[in-house]
């Protein structure tokens, strides 16, 4: 058996990215002890994307859904084993107006941020494809991912919320608390169908969840900070997007609550998302076009003649 030889990780990169290079080496040594007799395949995920935090209550809901895209590469280990390599673009969103009661639509927060995710998982599979042509599957993983979270102000433009600090997250005022990570770890796992409609080609339905270890994906976590504080820190801009209550028709007059006063929840923030998946397995030895055009043949999908 041979190993791959790796160089250390730079520094610079931060502690998600490490971790998850650890993991990957590990699955790159899984993968050479698997033999070249298993399937490897390529493939395309798409679907639809959610989240559930301070401004999204329900624990599984297609309100606020937006479009997931993946691509991925598995390797199978054994006839019920395989690894998945991942990586995903997906849109979250929360908006207090769907809120659960009139305290929280008062609140008048909301929130977008794009995720980037890079991911390598581990599932395994009830039965053997090339027997069952069907099966029933679970996994497990660990991903590194990328948000940011974003609002419109009042006049319509989309606005970074972290450099506002708007919780008082790096103010000296608040020493307790510290400016949150955009780049993070996250433990992906879920489950799904997965059919093999030809030899070559599989079609799967998956629902993929990620427990994450912030509560920040919204920017909505503990309390309002004091007032006076976060606009001499960071202007009045923070102070407009802290608290949006008086933005709200018949409520221009109320008052900034006083510091201390309940912002969010304490539970930390997920994101899921929904999806059918397609792949196409690979040649187990690749000697040139002709054997691309024989595998895609006898999937189904047909190829033109090599002259």
């Amino acid at each position: 058996m041979t190993f791959i030889p790796v160089k250390c990780f730079s520094m610079h990169a931060g502690k998600p990215l490490q971790f998850l290079f650890v993991g990957c080496c590990f699955t790159i040594q899984l993968m050479s002890l698997s033999g070249q007799a298993q399937d490897r395949s390529i493939g395309l995920l798409l679907g639809l994307s959610n989240y559930t935090g301070d401004l999204q209550y329900r624990r599984y809901t297609f309100k606020e859904a937006h479009p997931a895209v993946g691509i991925f590469y598995d390797q199978e280990l054994s006839a019920h084993i395989a690894l998945r390599g991942m990586l995903s673009y997906a849109t979250i969103s929360g908006d207090d107006r769907y809120g659960k009661d009139s305290t929280t639509i008062l609140r008048n927060l909301s929130f977008q941020s794009h995720i980037e995710e890079l991911q390598v998982n581990l599932r395994y599979q009830l039965w053997d494809l090339h027997e069952k042509g069907f099966t029933p599957y679970g996994f497990v993983g660990l991903a590194v991912f990328h948000f940011n979270p974003t609002a419109l102000d009042t006049n319509g433009q989309r606005v970074s919320l972290r450099p506002l600090s708007t919780e008082g997250e790096g103010l000296a005022a608040y020493p307790d608390r510290k400016p949150y990570a955009l780049t993070q770890l996250a433990i992906p796992f879920g489950g799904g169908l997965l059919w093999a409609i030809s030899p070559r080609v599989r079609l799967g339905l998956e629902l993929g969840l990620r427990k994450t270890f912030t509560d920040y994906l919204d920017d909505v976590s503990k309390t309002y900070v004091d007032q006076a504080t976060l606009q001499a820190a960071k202007g009045p801009l923070a102070v407009r997007m802290a608290y949006r209550t008086n933005q709200l028709p018949g409520h221009q007059s109320d008052p900034y609550p006083p510091d201390g006063t309940p912002r969010g929840g304490k539970y930390k923030d997920w994101y899921y998302y929904t999806a059918i998946t397609v792949s196409v397995t690979l040649p187990h030895k690749f000697r040139g076009m002709k054997d691309v055009q024989r595998n895609f043949g006898q999937s189904g999908v047909p190829c033109p003649p090599l002259k």
